[in-house]
């Protein structure tokens, strides 16, 4: 008993004694001191401790928001903003957790929910831009999810992991080598950092092989990688220099990032130099080398700056072996908020990924053209699906290809940051349909089909067994580009025939015209044609005559069916044919004769003036001899428009249905005497270039 009564004693002292040494404790001083040093995974913990013993309502406010701003600060957006919405409801006064709460929001893609809470913050704050700002990236957000962009993003499965991976960078010019940055395990050093609770992180290498998979990632050995942290790397296109990021911890002096470089030795890495401009008080990170080595991009908060980090950039200065000071962006860059991760394109376009500019979410991709020497301008979202709600940055490109790799953490990531690729599929449009005759049905093969487009392109095809034909990418050409206005047209050798058409068919002059000036998303465009075939007699538009004469003063101007016919003789110019006229029944066959004769010559004269060679044509009369056929559905001939037949079919009906009847027998049609004729005179074609059809996968995407 005795025995028990001690340690029972010594139990409760011992008690008594933890309780008091926690009591002295002073945890919301720890948590503030390891939230200045950036370590915002150690703060967390401190300061939920540290609000069980606040007393205040002010410091209890305090601490939750600190809190929400460590959860911000390591990327968890979903316990940011349960964190501001205590902060906001413990009366914290700084209207800067309102703010940040719509941020949380909206890289959720809780975008209604996040422009109230923009619109709140900028009542409170109408001076800040950020605020409308805000309110106008929700709305952006929300319409270019909508409507996204043709880009492809998928998630690099075989290089990423539960632990942040990021930061890709081409490490040869043949593109299948990658160095990313990643705190997986099998980094160099032992350390956690308590900025995010994660490994101190190291350059990683992968490699493509033939068949497009890449290689189980390994940490470079030292001297490149240490038990610091390195990463956020790039590497020049002769693959002779790297420049990368490092950051120095021991716990007696916490220094910033630093940019450090290395020459290549052999296979392996030199030992790094840390750049003569960087300095421990301020930060430099995410390094890209221009192509031609000369130039280096990064990101800072040197003072004279925009904001928080700008992008920057220094030129190498060959007189003293070393880079040059650094020198800012400018406004049309870099913003008030974060700027930073910058990638210079072979074609000097700047990619950049920031917070100021309207965006997605957290960090959206932007890119600006190159104005000029060391100028860049026009700042543009990439929108989605190269940006999300979440955080986008680290973006490369494959030389000038549109095809690389970005960073992300949005949903389908592993875990944290992965690694993802894009492309922008070339935009692939098709032009197809069939040729069919216009009376028969039947399709019709070997038509040939000519494609003139804008860009001075003309190229052919036929219709094959089927009547089909199609313009498209066949793998090695493209035939329908991009901004480009197109005209079909149809055209019938002397060896078209079919079944049903034995004689052939007229050429047309109809011309089908489309364009894919602005259109955004693969199309695929239809247009069939039909053609009329050639039989013994083709009627045309009606050519109406005065009554009793034979010249084309009829109201209705008959110069206008006649105009039809006369592109068709230009449409087929080695036709010779006949044109005929006929009359109704009344008067004598005789003078219906004669006048259907001075008719047929009328139209004939006309074509002439209008310059169809005379040896083309051929007039011919038929008086009243040959009344107009009638037929059934299956083309057999039933009755002909006889004067008896047309007496019996209108009796009791007014005299406008008589004379319509009668007007059907005062035709004019024209045949096909022959296909052969060739004019010596004529002028010859001047030969037209037919340009190359472009190579498939010249431009986007491949």
């Amino acid at each position: 008993m005795k025995i028990i009564s001690k340690l029972a004693a010594l139990l409760v002292f011992s008690l008594l004694f933890s309780a008091n040494v926690m009591a002295q404790k002073n945890f919301s001083k720890d948590a503030d001191k390891a939230f200045e040093n950036k370590e915002y995974f150690t703060s967390i913990d401190l300061y939920k401790k540290a609000y069980t013993k606040a007393k205040k309502k002010e410091d209890k406010a305090f601490i939750v928001f600190r809190t929400a701003e460590c959860y911000r600060m390591i990327g968890d957006n979903k316990q940011a903003e349960a964190w501001y919405i205590k902060a906001i409801k413990a009366n914290y006064t700084d209207p800067k957790a309102k703010l940040y709460l719509a941020d949380a929001k909206k890289a959720m893609e809780k975008y209604n929910e996040a422009l109230i809470e923009y619109n709140n913050y900028k009542k409170e704050v109408p001076s800040d831009p950020r605020g409308e700002d805000g309110a106008k990236s929700c709305e952006l957000a929300q319409k270019w999810k909508d409507v996204p962009t043709r880009y492809k993003v998928d998630n690099v499965v075989l290089i990423n992991t539960k632990d942040p991976d990021f930061a890709p960078t081409y490490a040869d010019k043949k593109y299948n080598k990658l160095y990313f940055t990643s705190m997986r395990p099998g980094v160099v050093g032992s350390s956690i950092d308590g900025s995010n609770g994660e490994n101190f992180s190291d350059i990683f290498e992968t490699m493509m092989d033939k068949n497009g998979k890449w290689s189980t990632p390994v940490s470079l050995p030292e001297p490149l990688n240490t038990k610091d942290n390195e990463g956020l790397s790039s590497v020049s296109k002769k693959g002779d220099m790297i420049v990368f990021t490092r950051c120095i911890v021991d716990k007696k002096n916490v220094t910033l990032n630093q940019l450090w470089s290395a020459a290549k030795k052999g296979t392996s890495w030199g030992e790094p130099t840390k750049l003569a401009f960087c300095v421990d008080t301020v930060k430099f990170a995410s390094p890209c080398l221009s192509a031609d080595g000369q130039t280096l991009f990064f990101s800072s908060n040197l003072a004279g700056g925009q904001g928080d980090n700008d992008i920057w950039m220094s030129k190498y200065e060959k007189k003293g072996a070393k880079w040059g000071n650094p020198v800012n962006l400018g406004p049309a860059i870099n913003t008030p908020g974060n700027d930073v991760y910058p990638f210079i394109h072979d074609d000097g376009t700047l990619y950049f990924a920031s917070t100021g500019h309207l965006g997605m979410g957290g960090l959206d991709i932007f890119k600006a053209e190159k104005k000029g020497d060391d100028q860049w301008a026009n700042v543009t979202n990439m929108k989605s699906p190269i940006n999300s709600a979440a955080d986008d940055f680290g973006i490369i490109f494959e030389g000038k290809k549109e095809r690389g790799y970005l960073s992300s953490n949005r949903e389908g990531s592993k875990g944290a940051d992965d690694i993802w690729s894009f492309v922008l599929p070339p935009l692939l449009f098709t032009i197809e349909g069939v040729v069919t005759d216009c009376k028969f049905k039947e399709v019709i093969p070997g038509v040939t089909i000519k494609l003139v487009g804008s860009d001075g392109s003309s190229v052919e095809t036929k219709t094959d067994a089927a009547g089909y034909y199609k313009f498209a990418e066949n793998g090695t050409a493209r035939y329908v580009n991009p901004n480009t206005s197109y005209v079909l047209t149809t055209q019938v050798g002397v060896e078209v025939v079919t079944t049903q058409a034995p004689a052939g068919f007229l050429n047309s002059s109809d011309k089908v015209k489309e364009t894919t000036v602005g259109v955004e998303d693969a199309k695929l465009f239809k247009h069939d044609f039909c053609l009329v075939p050639i039989e013994r007699f083709i009627r045309f538009p009606d050519v109406l005559y005065i009554l009793g004469k034979a010249d084309l003063e009829h109201p209705s101007n008959p110069r206008d069916s006649l105009n039809f016919l006369y592109q068709t003789l230009l449409d087929n110019p080695t036709f010779v044919i006949e044109l005929s006229s006929h009359t109704d029944y009344r008067g004598s066959d005789p003078a219906n004769q004669k006048l259907s004769e001075a008719r047929a010559k009328s139209c004939v004269d006309y074509l002439i003036s209008k310059g169809i060679n005379p040896e083309r044509l051929k007039a011919k009369g038929y008086g009243e001899k040959a009344p107009v056929e009638i037929k059934d559905a299956d083309g057999k001939i039933t009755a002909t428009l006889t004067e008896a037949y047309i007496n019996k079919s209108t009796k009791g009906q007014p005299k406008e249905v008589y004379e319509a009847m009668m007007q059907k027998n005062r035709r004019t049609v024209f045949s096909v005497l022959r296909k052969d004729f060739f004019d010596p005179n004529a002028p010859k074609d001047v030969p037209v270039s037919t340009p190359t059809p472009k190579p498939a996968g010249e431009e986007e995407g491949e």
